[in-house]
């Protein structure tokens, strides 16, 4: 029995070796890190129509690859591969399109939900995935990093079509509402398209017959290491930028090399020809490298440029650098109400504010659209309406152009206004006039600026003799001043030192006043004392001598007091000794012996 039992055991023992044996030789799938294994079932149920991926217990391309680590299976029942999982790095997103799942509704392009076919409407942010590739694709794409300077505006592409002039809402296609500040973001660009608009200041510079520059402000570089997706972001702008221009070549648009292009060969006679950037002054206002700003006035109206076109050479250039956005064939031409040809070189600040920029794209689109659709057709209107009621030398003097700037400013302000856009400032920078009425016309100016000048500058003589007049006038009454100041010191320092001396005199006063008072009361404490150790010793000798009459009063006799006084007189150290004398008397008995009588004590005294 004992024999059989242990046959049996040790048949169980190699059946289980060489079971081990089989699992960790045959059965063991080890799967390294950043890998994944895809297990095909050669068994199991088969799987519905339509599906491609089984889920455990279905035969077929098991739909959850196994993550890394160790895994057990079984090489008869199924089969396996080892693949790399998905990684997302940094500043990408991965955009899924499911194999597998329902079908899609009519002219849906994003799944509803992941258990659909499509592109899901999530997206896979940076990291590793484990999605099974025989169902899923993954398509790895930059993120949207917006500039500092700029607003995402966000459309949304799937959905029912929003109703027309309104903002997308929730499910619906178009334009949304909120904008993305400047920073990183992981969109789904299958599910939402995000254009980057600039905000705040940009220019329009209409620059002679070279055509209009749209100027933007300078981008502003990451200094975190996302540089390179901002500028991703902005290529793909630009790019969409370029379609528009091409599918809208009426307009004229053009890209910013062509625009620098025609800065850089316009002619001296225009505000737009390369010239070397100093401040030049033009009807009040300051021009420094090819901005505008204003400038305070200088002495004589012909120092600030009235009456005068600019010089060739000093005529504020237009910039040329990086912030030239894009250009268009437009200028500024109309004629004036005495029937002269003017052309206007000008410049117009406008601003797009962050709140009002979805809006603006929503009705109008890009900027070039914005632009050329809705600014320079304004500013072209307004300003031949506007300069066709001047006549021809009003835009050569400088009242005049003030004027008219001015005035195609406060409209533009107004119209523009009403369309969310801002303007800030529209500068007239140069007015181009025909030769045959510039010469009289700047010649009469000139004369007119020259008599003023002379008269300013005699003024200004007059009022330098007037200045020297009053000067002298200060230097003699600051002498004065400083004579009656030092007097006044001097009585100030002599009345000082009288009331410092009284103020002295007083507290030595007090002082001998404290003094005396001080040593009337030291008498007074002397008398007091005297008279009170006087009376007590009065009182006590008195008591004395009352003690000794009663004490004489207690005694009958006079001898026994004197008995008394006696015994007390007698010295502490006093005593009496009993001699013996002989036998058969008292002193024999008392033989050998002694008696010491104590002195007698003195009765204390009442």
């Amino acid at each position: 029995m004992n024999k059989a039992i242990g046959i049996v055991v040790g048949v169980g023992a190699i059946v289980a070796v060489v079971f081990a044996g089989f699992l960790w030789t045959c059965c063991r799938v080890y799967v390294p890190a950043g890998q994944m294994a895809i297990v095909t079932a050669k068994t199991g149920r088969p799987l519905p129509p339509g599906r491609i991926l089984a889920e455990p217990g279905e035969k077929g391309v098991q739909r959850v690859p196994l993550a890394e680590g160790r895994h057990f299976l079984n090489p008869v029942n199924n089969d396996w591969r080892i693949v790399p999982a998905m990684t997302i790095p940094a500043g990408s997103v991965g955009v899924v399109t499911s194999k597998t799942g329902k079908e899609l509704a009519a002219g849906e392009i994003l799944a509803p939900d992941e258990d659909s076919k499509g592109v899901w409407r999530r997206v896979l942010g940076p990291g590793t995935y484990r999605l099974n590739p025989e169902g899923y694709d993954i398509h790895v794409m930059s993120a949207i990093n917006i500039p500092i300077g700029y607003a995402g505006v966000v459309t949304s592409l799937a959905g029912k079509p929003a109703p027309k002039g309104q903002f997308a809402g929730a499910g619906e296609k178009g334009v949304r509402e909120k904008i993305l500040q400047p920073g990183l973001y992981y969109v789904n660009p299958r599910a939402y398209q995000v254009d980057v608009v600039e905000v705040g200041m940009n220019q329009v510079s209409i620059v002679g017959k070279s055509g209009t520059v749209v100027l933007t402000k300078a981008q502003s570089t990451s200094a975190n290491g996302l540089a390179e997706l901002q500028q991703n972001t902005l290529l793909t702008q630009n790019a969409k930028r370029a379609d528009y221009m091409s599918r809208n070549a009426d307009l004229g648009i053009l890209n910013a090399e062509e625009a620098q292009l025609n800065l850089s060969q316009a002619p001296l006679g225009s505000a737009g020809a390369r010239a070397k950037k100093v401040p030049v002054k033009t009807a009040g206002v300051q021009h420094q490298g090819g901005r505008p700003s204003y400038g305070r006035q200088q002495q004589g109206r012909a120092q600030q440029g009235y009456g005068a076109p600019v010089p060739a050479a000093a005529k504020p250039p237009v910039q040329t650098s990086d912030s030239v956005a894009f250009g268009m064939n437009q200028f500024v031409q109309f004629p004036s109400s005495d029937g002269f040809a003017i052309m206007l070189d000008m410049t117009v600040e406008f601003e797009l504010m962050p709140e009002n920029i979805s809006r603006i794209y929503m009705l109008y689109g890009d900027l070039p659209a914005v632009v050329s659709k809705i600014i320079l057709p304004q500013i072209l209107s307004v300003s031949r309406m506007k300069g066709s009621g001047y006549k021809a030398r009003e835009f050569i003097d400088g009242e005049g152009r003030q004027k008219f700037q001015k005035e195609m400013t406060d409209e533009l302000v107004k119209i523009l206004g009403e369309k969310s856009i801002l303007v800030r400032n529209a500068i007239v920078r140069h007015v181009e006039v025909p030769p045959d009425i510039l010469q009289p016309i700047q010649e009469t100016s000139i004369a007119k600026e020259q008599d003023l000048t002379n008269k300013t500058q005699q003024e200004t003589a007059k009022k330098q003799a007037k200045l020297n007049t009053e000067l002298a006038m200060v230097e003699q009454r600051t002498r004065e001043t400083e004579q009656e100041t030092e007097k006044l010191t001097a009585t100030i320092a002599a009345e000082m030192r009288k009331d410092v001396a009284g103020i002295v005199a007083d507290a030595q006063l007090r002082v001998a006043e404290i003094n005396l008072d001080t040593a009337k009361i030291r008498a007074e404490i002397v008398r007091i004392a005297g008279e009170a150790e006087a009376k007590a010793k009065f009182l006590v000798e008195n008591e004395k001598a009352l003690g000794a009459k009663r004490r004489a009063e207690v005694f009958e006799t006079p001898a026994t007091l004197a008995d008394l006084q006696f015994v007390e007189s007698l010295g502490p150290d006093l005593s009496i000794r009993v001699l013996h004398a002989g036998e058969g008397t008292l002193w024999t008995d008392l033989k050998g012996s002694s008696l010491a009588l104590p002195s007698a004590a003195k009765p204390p005294r009442k």
